[in-house]
């Protein structure tokens, strides 16, 4: 197999770069081939403050070794690399996109909508099956939680949901877009997908590095023993709600990331630089918040507070 400088036999572990189409940026990779079986893509960094899953991806990148391995692994474990240098948040520096709103990309492009357009010629032409790794942005707290998408093929929506309870997290959460993130538009590809979502506030630690690595490990495993049967407790999320903020101003967060809230009762509130208040921000349902804003600052348009609602055992 040949990917970007990147050329690996059976039994055989390399790194390397895959190169941006028509530009100079290289996205760092490592492919660990195991023999015949299927092709499982991991990728991190494409919101490049999310820090935890990129060491994660990094840490297994170096110790994951063939003979571990049923098929070819490949993990990218920092697509937004320029992001990740200039320090930008969740975007790409030179053009200030958000890689997951640009798939499938442009070849003409700017250099977001070139990376996503590498990625799915690629890499997505490539996997069987595909994990993202993800978290809360630079001013975002959250609470652990999987996505997969719910729309769409339906053995496609089964095997991504499988794929989700091996996640040791509390919530799975169940997608209704078929179009956006990097794992949307792999599902829709055909390719079983999950985005895990650990970790927030530009910060990593090493027990939330270990938490995704375990994860990734048992999905793997998974993926290599059909008939494993995966046993825990969970709940299913199968409508979310995103509140974005109508004006900008200080906004003071009522609730934590992942807990629990009756219909109306007040999430948060934007108030003015003297104090006042300007929205006040009510629960439309009962739920559990997923992730929020945690700075002071919140941006006109900008995201307040998502949370899940109607919850079900999985």
């Amino acid at each position: 197999m040949t990917i970007g400088t990147v050329q690996v036999q059976a039994g055989e572990k390399k790194s390397g770069f895959l190169l941006v189409e028509g530009d100079t940026c290289q996205i760092p990779i490592t492919v660990i081939c195991g023999g015949i079986g299927p092709v499982t893509l991991i990728t991190a960094g494409i919101h490049n403050a999310e820090y935890v899953g990129i060491q994660a991806a990094i840490e297994l990148s170096r110790e994951l070794q063939p003979e571990g391995i049923e098929g070819t692994l490949i993990l990218a474990p920092l697509v937004n690399v320029s992001g990740f240098t200039h320090r930008t948040m969740s975007t790409v520096w030179e053009d200030g996109k958000n890689l997951n709103r640009e798939f499938p990309g442009n070849p003409m492009g700017t250099l977001a909508e070139r990376i996503c357009y590498t990625l799915e010629r690629d890499l997505f032409s490539l996997a069987d099956y595909y994990l993202d790794l993800h978290g809360g942005d630079g001013y975002e707290e959250m609470c652990p939680h999987v996505y997969f998408v719910g729309q769409g093929n339906p053995q496609v929506r089964e095997k991504s949901l499988h794929m989700a309870q091996c996640v040791e997290v509390d919530y799975v959460v169940e997608s209704k877009y078929t179009t956006g993130g990097a794992y949307n538009y792999a599902s829709s590809l055909g390719i079983p997908s999950i985005l895990l979502e650990r970790g927030g506030r530009g910060l990593w630690s090493q027990r939330e590095v270990d938490q995704d690595k375990e994860d990734v490990r048992r999905v793997l495993d998974f993926l290599y023993q059909e008939d494993r049967v995966v046993e825990q407790e969970q709940t299913l999320l199968q409508e979310t709600i995103y509140e974005n903020a109508p004006i900008t101003g200080c906004w003071y967060a009522y609730k934590k990331a992942g807990e629990r809230f009756a219909k109306g009762e007040i999430l948060g509130e934007i108030r003015d630089y003297f104090g006042q208040s300007l929205h006040i921000c009510r629960a439309r349902a009962d739920g559990v918040v997923l992730y929020q804003t945690a700075s002071l600052t919140v941006l006109k348009d900008g995201p307040m507070v998502a949370y899940g609602v109607h919850t079900a055992d999985t």
